[in-house]
């Protein structure tokens, strides 16, 4: 499946993007927001900054309910890389290694690749296997690398035989990791203490009972060493230890990049019950945000019936919508039938599938469909067309006879289903178009003409 994205360019003549011939009807999808839309909104946190709000306030604003508190967690384990075949641990010094059996060892300085064998060549001698769990220490000040620089120690071990490492480090130094691979450096010190608070109760809000480690590293952008800067540090060190509470317990501060101008709720989100801290609120400074609009994005009939798994020629889409606005159910159909998706399958998978931004959008119309069956016809003849324009601004009819430029033949003053009636005298083309795009278009052969 594939997809075109709207050119950015202001069109001179014609349409900006004119759809393949055979594709099927246009839709234009627009939008609001980037991400799940689920708790602060970092375009909109930087925007509360910039109208003056400090750090506690814009938390209060995206986490009603909750309360500013102490944690008295200084360590985490964060998971690194799971289910390799292959881990390549490397220092510019030598290297500490306790086996499993709490024996200690040194590895030399350099690269040492590791198998689920575990068989490295520690303390001078040949390659032996060595028990797990492996804990990697680095000495005299250096770090250790594996892939990325990471500050504290790499534990490896090998459950279903496979490596897994964690990085063991201290809470702050995972946050200086943390906060600017999530947010712009240069952005204000209020929004980096914001995310800072938030990046630190969601890593320990998310914790699974029973589990060897605190957080992905891909749970929230965690780069290690690389990714430090001086205005992260001074934002995670300006909250130490702080943590966002409710009842009691630290609370799972969800955030995305844009809301669009709303955040979406939990509950709306994921499906019930949600959390009574993330619940759809205003979000007024989002408006800064590069993605607060978005669209539109040309998508092919025949892209959006992959996506969704509608066999036949797609001629229509509508939406439903939740409560926080997103998409609830996306209902696509074809000549051949149609089908809903619902807001867990539907509205993020048909996003995802077609590289959209969020589940925050609407889809317009532009389709086109010929007589069935759509035989040559005499000059002349009264042919009529079906065609279904909703959610498009300025759209018109036009036409292409026997190869020539294409002229608008009619406006188009209703919003829907509607037919019209043509007359060719020669083969002639007809499609929906606005200013910027075009649908695929429909061919009405006279006999005896073709279209060059």
């Amino acid at each position: 499946m594939t997809f075109a994205s709207a050119p950015h360019a202001a069109r001179s003549t014609g349409p900006q993007y004119v759809e393949p011939a055979g594709s099927g009807a246009l839709f234009l999808v627009t939008g609001h927001g980037y991400g799940h839309g689920v708790g602060m909104g970092q375009w909109g946190a930087q925007g509360y900054a910039q109208q003056g709000y400090g750090y506690d306030a814009i938390l209060d604003a995206y986490y009603p309910g909750t309360a500013l508190g102490q944690t008295a967690t200084t360590q985490i384990h964060v998971l690194l890389a799971s289910g390799k075949k292959k881990l390549t641990i490397s220092s510019a010094k030598q290297i500490a290694v306790e086996d499993g059996d709490g024996i200690d060892h040194t590895l030399p300085a350099g690269s040492t690749t590791l198998t689920p064998a575990l068989k490295l060549a520690v303390d001078g001698a040949p390659a032996q296997a060595l028990d797990p769990p492996l804990t990697f220490s680095p000495t005299g000040g250096s770090k250790l690398k594996l892939g990325r620089t990471y500050r504290g120690r790499i534990v490896v071990d090998v459950p279903n035989k496979k490596l897994r490492a964690i990085n063991v480090l201290g809470l702050q130094q995972y946050l200086y990791g943390v906060v600017t691979a999530e947010m712009p450096a240069s952005w204000l010190p209020a929004a980096l203490e914001a995310q800072a608070v938030a990046a630190r109760s969601y890593a320990l809000a998310s914790k699974q009972a029973g589990s060897p480690y605190d957080v992905s590293a891909a749970g929230q952008a965690y780069l290690g060493f690389s990714a430090e800067t001086p205005a992260g540090k001074q934002a995670v060190d300006a909250t130490v230890g702080q943590v966002l509470l409710y009842d009691g317990d630290v609370a799972l501060t969800l955030f995305s990049s844009s809301t669009g101008g709303r955040t979406q709720s939990a509950a709306d989100a994921y499906g019930p019950p949600g959390r009574p801290y993330l619940v759809s609120v205003a979000d007024p400074y989002d408006t800064i945000s590069p993605y607060h609009d978005w669209g539109p994005v040309p998508v092919t009939g025949k892209a959006l019936g992959s996506a969704v798994g509608v066999v036949g020629r797609v001629v229509d889409a509508t939406v439903k919508r939740n409560a926080s606005r997103r998409v609830k159910t996306l209902r696509v159909t074809s000549l051949s039938g149609g089908t809903e998706l619902t807001a867990g399958a539907g509205g993020p998978t048909v996003a995802g599938a077609l590289g959209l931004r969020s589940t925050w959008f609407s889809v317009g119309v532009l389709s086109l469909q010929p007589p069935s069956p759509n035989p040559a016809v005499a000059a002349g003849t009264k042919v009529t067309l079906s065609a279904v324009v909703r959610g498009v601004k300025n759209a018109v009819v036009e036409r292409s006879a026997a190869g020539a430029p294409w002229t608008q033949f009619r406006a188009i003053t209703t919003t829907g289903a509607f037919q019209f009636s043509v007359k060719p005298r020669v083969t002639t083309l007809y499609r929906l178009a606005t200013q910027n795009d075009a649908a695929a278009p429909v061919r009405i052969r006279v006999q005896g003409a073709t279209v060059k």
